[in-house]
This record gives structure tokens, sequence and C-alpha cells, in this order.
């Protein structure tokens, strides 16, 4: 058995362009450029490596920031890159089949069956897979933070070889990475790796964190809110119900929201929003202290906002209609 340490590249659609505009038969978060895979044997060797360029299919403009990232030009894709049916087939069978593969991250995984499935070509070869970062964080700091791999390489003292942003030089120091790790105990001890890092909202909280929790299942982002300003706006000292104010959106799919309970005064609420395997959304929830850091943050944002604009209920709509109609005369 092997473990197939796997990074990729994607192109996504410039905003506004027709390409992002299209209706694909699958959604997806970005067509795929560039595979780049290392082995690593049973006993934890790194080994041989595999890489191909993917002509795109879809999104067949690239974007002038992933060339930029990437250093992947049009030119490149035109001269060597080859279909991904090919790419898949030539992928597969260098892997072989007893494998497991390891990411570092979660999205390379996700964006791998995305196109997969978009192709119509069978995604359950890739089902043993595990997120590398987690496996590392449990066996040196035993943090929740995502770790840049350039943080984790520093942590071992590797020095970088390869180029970053490479499918293939990542996947490579990714793998001298997992080479140091136990990665028989860390496959083992995975669930309990991945519930302490969805437990810890993918990241350390600000100083004044007061209450942290997990919520699951909401049909998408305003049903998720609905309910955080909602029902599950509980005051975490005396358990009241508490009203909101205006969420504000931040990086990361993170929005923040000053809540008020009737006997305890204010509190900062900060939410992350995750989409789960099953298309629904995850939603981690920091409650702070009026007084923190965060809630400092949320002051200072909602300074600058421009005032909401409500739009008038159906009947304010309707007196208005009728406002506006001339008067009958007799």
């Amino acid at each position: 058995m092997d473990y197939i340490v796997l990074d990729m590249e994607w192109n996504q659609p410039w905003p506004g362009s027709p390409s992002s505009k299209k209706v694909l038969p699958v959604q997806i978060r970005g067509e795929i450029l560039q595979i780049g895979a290392v082995r690593v044997t049973e006993d934890q060797q790194v080994a041989d490596e595999f890489q191909v360029l993917i002509k795109p299919k879809y999104y067949k403009r690239l974007n002038r920031r992933v060339s930029k990232l990437t250093g992947i030009k049009e030119s490149d894709l035109k001269e060597r890159a080859v279909p991904m049916t090919e790419a898949i087939r030539d992928f597969r069978a260098w892997c072989g089949n007893d494998v497991i593969f390891l990411t570092w991250g979660f999205d390379d995984i996700t964006i791998l069956r995305e196109n997969l499935q978009l192709y119509g070509l069978d995604d359950g070869w890739v089902n043993r897979w595990y997120n590398a970062q987690m496996i590392f964080n449990a066996q040196t700091d035993g943090s929740n933070a995502q770790k840049a791999l350039k943080t984790a390489m520093e942590i071992f003292e590797i020095e970088p070889s390869r180029p970053a942003h490479d499918a293939l030089g990542d996947a490579y120091h990714t793998a001298l990475i997992c080479a140091r790790l136990d990665l028989k105990k860390g496959t083992r001890e995975y669930e309990d790796a991945l519930k302490s890092h969805v437990n810890g909202f993918h990241g350390a909280e600000l100083p004044g964190c007061i209450s942290r929790k997990v919520f699951y299942d909401y049909a998408d982002k305003k049903a998720a809110l609905g309910a955080m300003s909602g029902k599950e706006n509980i005051c975490p000292t005396c358990g009241k119900h508490m009203e909101g104010t205006r969420w504000f959106s931040q990086p990361g799919k993170r929005y923040m929201d000053l809540a008020t309970c009737p006997d305890c005064g204010k509190f900062l609420i900060r939410v992350r929003l995750s989409e789960q395997p099953d298309g629904t959304i995850r939603v981690s929830r920091l409650t702070y202290e009026a007084t923190s850091e965060a809630a400092e943050a949320y002051a200072r944002r909602a300074d600058k906002a421009e005032p909401e604009v409500r739009r008038p209920s159906g009947a304010q709509q309707r007196r208005r209609r009728r406002s506006r109609l001339p008067e009958k005369k007799d």
C-alpha cells in the first residue's frame, strides 16, 4: 500500500465573464489545469513522481491571476496539455490500486471529484483520502489552525527545493513533510483530529471569546444566518434570546453581528460558513465579550458601513400606490 501525495492547480473564470455565466452539468469551483503527485511508500520513503498539464474544456481562457500565481501560460496548455480523460487514465495507471491519497488542505480532493463528475468519470477511486494538515497538527502542536505548507516546512526545517504554486513542486514538499509523520497512526486517529479541527473553527479565535458551538445542515447561507440571528441567537450567560443588529461579511465566508441580551447586554457574534459534502451548510459560531478586540473590529466596520436600505412591506407599498392615485372628482 502506497500513499499518493496530490496537489493540483485549477483555472477559474474571471467574474462577470461569459465563462463565469456558463451553466455546467455539474457545479465546479475550478477546472483542473495541472496534476502533480509524489508517491510515499508504505515504509515512508519518497519515491517516484507524476505530473500532467490538462487542456481546459469549459474555462478555456486562462485567468490572469491563475497564470501569474502558477506560471502556467496559455502557450503551455496549447503545446503540452492533454485532454482530461487522457490525463486521468494515465494518473490512475501510475497510482495503482492499493493507495491512500494525501493532500495539504481540503480543496484539492473536492475539486478533483467535481471535475471527474463533470466529465462523467468514476470518482470512487479517490475515496481513501486524508488531509495531511490534520495529521500534521495532531502530531506537532495540536492546534486547530490551518497551517500554510511553507509554515509546516519551516517547523520541520525543510528547505524549499521546488517552485511554489506548481502542482508537482507543492506535492513534493508535502511528501517530504508526510514522510516525517506517523502516517499509519495519523490515518487511524484521523476522525479525532478532524473533529478537533471542526470544533476549533478552522483557526484560533481572537481574545475575548467566551463560547463556541458548531451547527449543521442548513440549506443555504440565508437559512444559516437566519438561524444564527433567530432561534440560535442565545445569550451565553443567561440563555435568553438575543436581538441581532446587522451581519457584516468578512473574508473566508465569515460574518459578524452585534447581538443584545435584555439582561446581560451586548455580545459580538462571529460565524464561519462551510459547505458540507452533501451541499448543506455548517456554521461555526463564536461569541465574544462586547469589550473584546473582535467587538472593536465590528464597531469600526459599522462606522464605515452605508445605511441599510430596507424595502417597504407589501402593505406600505399598497398605501403608497393609493396615495399617488388622483382623487375622484364629483
